[in-house]
């Protein structure tokens, strides 16, 4: 009883010497490709077709009233 402490302290640090720490993998890293400045502008298209065009209104404006909305059902 008198080397309890003292046996159970080396026994410690005899068993926690004893584990392996792994070592630290350093992996390389892989290196990440930058985008360079931008070139030069190409030549400009050209341009496009104009589209046919509508008829002119006659001033009239139609406006369409919604329907009333249902009424919700009573519980």
């Amino acid at each position: 009883m008198k080397y309890t402490l003292t046996l159970l302290a080396a026994a410690a640090t005899v068993l926690l010497a004893a584990c392996e720490k792994p070592a630290v993998v350093v992996l390389p890293t892989t290196p990440v490709a930058v985008p360079g400045p931008a070139g030069p502008a190409g030549a400009t298209g050209s341009t496009g077709s104009t589209g046919a065009t509508g008829k002119t209104g006659d001033g009239t404006t139609v406006v369409i009233i919604p329907a009333a909305p249902a009424s919700a059902p009573s519980n």
